[in-house]
């Protein structure tokens, strides 16, 4: 069993919030389905703009993130963090932390901590909020 985050925009954002996390993870667009590519049978979904994503699976190691466009209102949550777990590999935290940070706002810069790890937070350009860990 396996529980991944699915994160929903609004306006039209999840592509660039897709292209932006692939780029930043290093990782793989697994799955990509735009709302024109829903079968014809399918009950309408409103006035939804047909080149939104409907579902789109991101893959980066072992972990995965879902994305789709939506027309209801959705804002990140600030009860909710994405938290990304490194074991002792500091560069690699240090380079997710600052991928995914650009165009952000960092809440706590990475640093040394008294639990031996390298940790960190922000919210990303999106607004969505992650931590980063890296035992040492």
């Amino acid at each position: 069993m396996h529980v991944y985050p699915y994160l929903n925009f609004n306006d039209g954002r999840a592509e660039a919030a897709l292209n932006f996390y692939r780029e930043a993870l290093n990782g793989e667009i697994a799955i990509l389905m735009r709302y024109a590519d829903a079968p014809k049978d399918v009950p309408s979904m409103g006035d939804i703009n047909p080149n939104w994503i409907m579902y789109a699976r991101l893959v980066f190691g072992a972990n995965a993130l879902m994305i789709s466009d939506t027309d209801r209102p959705a804002s990140p949550s600030q009860q909710i963090s994405l938290s990304i777990n490194l074991d002792g590999d500091t560069a690699a935290a240090e380079k997710v932390f600052a991928a995914l940070s650009q165009g952000g706002q960092v809440t706590l810069p990475l640093h040394k901590t008294f639990w031996n790890a390298l940790f960190g937070c922000f919210s990303d350009k999106f607004g969505v909020n992650w931590m980063i860990n890296c035992q040492l």
